[in-house]
């Protein structure tokens, strides 16, 4: 049987589940990628795409432990598949064409269904014509919730986002070969929830989890909180269970695409008052991006009533025993244009993993960065020759950074790596998840453009 056979069979044999957050099976919506339209900035911007004609892709939510059924409606004239990052589940629910299924083609349904192991703040996009997709907008926030209430009075989600606008608010060409073999093309207009500075109501000296998300196709967000007390108790969807410095306007945080950081805020008292998600961005003064506004009588909560959450359940690598790969990430002599088959190309390649740029999604004969035993620990060495930072994104499997020649990396569980100019990272993981997991960098230029590959776990 060939190869693309079996991803055809495999992916036809879902069966039916409850949903998280949506009801009974039975009833679970339809998620449909579908064109859109929404003021961005001053006039309509039409051309964009979204799970809805007039809004962003909603808050999926789910439970810790609970089925969850996600039927997936193509209903633009392109190919698509959806990627569900940073969790945990069966390989031919990961949402990568050619790898783990067949793109979904115009007017059909590919049904996902998993049980997510781990609670956490997560998030899905596209995996095919992915940079023309996410650019124009189909990108959102999936939330796992604990099996037990951790004790906050409200949440509140912030999805940063780039768009690239001409003068009539309409969408620029989403990428450009400089942009591509550079730091990526950026855009002109940042969002949270695709609005300009929006605020949100949240009672008086309550808590508040704050879950940011960066899905943006490029840019690396330099965040910091202004107003209120506040702690990071959760990076990339996992509990942080070591003590973290708050990020400020001299020493902000990095987060990259693709990265997620939980905060837990208490709200001032008095009505009126402001905590702020503060950014930094390139020739601009910090900005807000978002404001939490306390409102209504003082219920005046503290952090210290928080416990911390549960740790999600994560194999530990056992490092003595543990087998080291490495991998390069940097540019590539060759400029061939990749094969993706239905899924779009930029038309030609400047990056590579091991020194090879990504034969394309459709390309027949390429084979795994690596092959890891089921169960095994192992070290992996990732080398950026480049002087442009990379969000390394590694599905199916959780990691947990171990030294750099740069910088003191905190022990925290991710997926996803930001790799600084001429940095070497050796991150740590158990090999505990069967499939052909995708590996690349998420500035999506890059990754359309050479760097990307995947592990194979057997």
């Amino acid at each position: 049987m060939k190869r693309r056979e079996f991803l055809l069979g495999s992916s036809a044999a879902a069966g039916a589940i409850g949903v998280g957050g949506f009801g009974l099976a039975s009833a679970a919506p339809e998620l449909v990628i579908q064109s859109a339209s929404f003021t961005l900035r001053d006039q309509v911007t039409t051309g964009m795409v979204s799970l809805s004609s007039d809004a962003p892709p909603p808050v999926l939510r789910g439970r810790q432990g609970e089925a969850m059924r996600l039927p997936v409606r193509n209903s633009t004239l392109d190919y698509t598949a959806m990627h569900w990052h940073g969790l945990r589940i069966p390989n031919a629910m990961d949402g990568v064409p050619y790898l783990t299924q067949m793109p979904i083609g115009p007017n059909e349904l590919f049904d996902y269904e998993f049980t997510p192991p781990d609670a956490g703040t997560y998030w899905y996009h596209p995996h095919c014509m992915t940079m023309e997709q996410m650019a124009y907008g189909l990108t959102g926030v999936m939330v796992i919730s604990e099996a037990e209430d951790p004790g906050f009075d409200s949440e509140q989600v912030i999805n940063l986002r780039d768009f690239r606008l001409d003068d009539e608010d309409q969408f620029l060409p989403a990428y450009t070969q400089r942009g591509a073999a550079r730091a990526g093309t950026f855009g002109n207009l940042q969002t949270a929830n695709w609005l300009d500075t929006p605020v949100y109501d949240h009672v008086s000296g309550g808590l508040v989890r704050l879950r940011v998300v960066n899905t943006d196709t490029t840019r690396i967000y330099r965040l910091h909180l202004a107003g209120g007390k506040t702690r990071i108790i959760a990076w990339d969807g996992h509990p942080v269970d070591v003590e973290l410095p708050l990020p400020s306007a001299e020493d902000p945080l990095l987060v990259g695409p693709g990265q997620r950081v939980d905060f837990a805020v208490a709200m001032p008292s008095g009505k009126g008052q402001m905590v702020d998600l503060v950014a930094k961005l390139p020739g601009q003064p910090h900005r807000p991006m978002a404001r939490l506004r306390a409102v209504g009588a003082d219920v005046a909560r503290d952090l210290q009533e928080l416990k911390p959450l549960p740790p999600n359940p994560v194999a530990r690598p056992d490092l003595t025993k543990a087998e080291l790969h490495e991998f390069v990430f940097g540019w590539t002599p060759e400029g061939g244009e990749p094969n993706n088959g239905f899924c779009g190309s930029l038309g030609y390649n400047f990056w590579s993993i091991n020194r090879t740029p990504w034969a394309g999604d459709a390309a027949e004969g390429g084979g795994p960065l690596a092959v890891l035993e089921m169960g095994k620990s192992y070290v992996l060495r990732l080398r950026n020759e480049s002087p442009n930072l990379h969000p390394i994104h590694l599905h199916g499997l959780v990691f947990t950074p171990l030294k750099s020649n740069l910088r003191k990396l905190p022990p925290l569980l991710t997926d996803t790596m930001l790799l600084l100019k001429d940095e070497v990272v050796e991150i740590a993981l158990v090999a505990d998840n069967p499939g052909d997991w995708a590996f690349h960098c998420h500035v999506i230029e890059h990754q359309k453009t050479g760097l990307t590959g995947y592990i194979r776990v057997v």
